[in-house]
């Protein structure tokens, strides 16, 4: 968590998304937070819908949209965390999405992007073992 002048006020809530740990640190600043960012990812869905059923507003960011920062002197989940508050502060966080709930069945969606990932990662492996070997660069 940081404030209206971006000085750290939380730094760790839980390892592992543990949804209790998280509301317990969130509950108390509710009135002043102006959202909770979290990383849009498919395995954060569970964290994403508690909070929301909390009715914390939450903002999915979409890390892919991000231009990567030349020159910065740390990469870790601290400081992409810091970075992220950052970013929601000054209204320029690149959004990601969801898909509803109401929409489900979203785990079968889910499973069907995961195969789509895998396929195209095969698929990305077989070119370039090809072209390996079609053109002796290793």
């Amino acid at each position: 968590m940081i404030d209206e002048t971006d000085r750290v006020c939380w730094r760790s809530i839980a390892s592992g998304n543990e949804m209790e740990r998280v509301i317990a640190v969130l509950q108390p600043h509710r009135s002043e937070l102006v959202g909770v960012v979290v990383e849009s990812h498919v395995q954060l869905v569970l964290l994403v819908d508690g909070l929301q059923d909390r009715r914390f507003v939450v903002h999915l960011a979409n890390t892919a949209a991000m231009r990567p920062t030349a020159g910065l002197k740390h990469s870790d989940d601290r400081h992409d965390a810091r970075h992220l508050a950052h970013l929601l502060r000054l209204g320029v966080l690149p959004r990601g999405s969801s898909t509803p709930r109401r929409n489900a069945p979203r785990a079968i969606w889910r499973g069907q992007r995961m195969r789509l990932v895998q396929s195209r990662s095969s698929v990305i492996v077989a070119v370039e073992n090809i072209l390996a070997r079609e053109t002796g660069a290793g």
